[in-house]
């Protein structure tokens, strides 16, 4: 693909995913498709949700038109549809737990298991110190974690996506990562993969930042979860990266969603119910903004997230990832922890209830 093309085809994209969610918030409003007002909720009016089909629709056109491997466009793409069209089911009329879950495992078996199997295959024929019967055992307990976690990503980031703009921004900063990750070791066709994705999610933000005219819904942020996840699979097997480096990218929301989860389950709470303990929800009931909010979560990026993977992507540093991950993870947990209690102290001042 010549230069000149990839500044029309980024546009094209954003274009695109915005003028599809224009539609979408037409649809939304004659299907009375919109999040009310309520005590678990951190928006004052009825909004449209489902918007995030925009995104869904432009990303699902660029794997399918522009993905590099043709045989990985075609479960990518098949996974993404899977998991989009279970959060457009949730969007319209709920879709039990047990339901969605299955669904976002096969999501994820369909582009995971024929990688694991590749892999397999690959390994058998090296003179390794494991016999491949063995090998296999280790690739199969490592999927299983992987796809694990994938479908941890899908969740975790429809949980964080519950206040204007947070999703749109996290997702955003990932593939831009992604983007000059893959850039940078020369890997040109998933660089523009990842950069398209950026400029859907950016056609998007203006509908949904500084103030939602327009949710993401579960359509969006389940899709965007399945994505970054796959971003962060792809840069720890891409050569020239370091390997932790989608993992330190995504450590905001990560950080928040698993430790909120963790701190549930510790208080013996129905971990698995609605609520809005998650740290940016606690900030904004001390009083701030959404803009606010996730400009504090921008900061972590650019403050601590960049300098970090800028480091460990040095020539000859890759090593310290695993390092690098570890410190930057322990901070983040960290962060959460002082800045739950100081939203604790400030909501017991404005007379708040500390539960949720």
């Amino acid at each position: 693909m010549t230069p000149g093309v990839v500044p029309a085809l980024l546009l094209a994209c954003a274009l695109a995913s915005a003028a599809l969610t224009a539609l979408a918030i037409g649809y939304a409003q004659r299907r009375r498709l919109l999040d009310l007002p309520g005590r678990r909720r951190s928006h004052a009016q009825a909004t449209p949700r489902g918007g995030g089909i925009g995104i869904v629709l432009t990303l699902l056109a660029v794997v399918l038109l522009w993905w590099p491997q043709r045989h990985e466009a075609w479960s990518i793409a098949c996974a993404l549809a899977l998991v989009g069209a279970a959060g457009w089911i949730d969007d319209h009329r709920g879709l039990a737990v047990r339901w969605r879950l299955l669904l976002h495992f096969v999501a994820v078996a369909l582009w995971l298991v024929p990688l694991a199997l590749a892999l397999a295959r690959s390994a058998c024929v090296l003179p390794l110190a494991l016999g491949c019967s063995q090998l296999r055992l280790l690739l199969a307990a490592a999927t299983l974690a992987v796809g694990v976690a994938m479908v941890w990503s899908i969740n975790l980031h429809n949980f964080m996506d519950g206040i204007d703009g947070i999703l749109a921004m996290q997702a955003a900063f990932v593939c831009a990562v992604a983007a000059a990750a893959f850039a940078h070791a020369g890997d040109a066709p998933h660089a523009l993969g990842a950069a398209a994705a950026l400029a859907a999610i950016l056609g998007f933000l203006p509908f949904n930042f500084p103030r939602a005219r327009v949710f993401m819904g579960d359509v969006g942020s389940g899709v965007l979860g399945l994505w970054v996840a796959l971003l962060v699979v792809m840069l720890a097997m891409r050569p020239g990266v370091a390997a932790t480096s989608g993992l330190i990218a995504a450590s905001g929301f990560v950080v928040d969603a698993t430790c909120t989860l963790l701190s549930r389950m510790l208080r013996g709470r129905r971990w698995y119910s609605a609520h809005r303990e998650h740290l940016y929800q606690w900030l904004v009931r001390t009083g701030l903004s959404h803009a606010r909010v996730v400009a504090l979560y921008l900061a972590w990026n650019l403050l601590i997230v960049v300098p970090a993977l800028l480091w460990i992507n040095r020539p000859q540093a890759h090593a310290a990832g695993s390092g690098m991950l570890l410190a930057v993870y322990a901070a983040g947990t960290g962060v959460w922890l002082a800045g739950k209690r100081w939203c604790l102290r400030q909501v017991a001042r404005r007379g708040g209830h500390a539960a949720a």
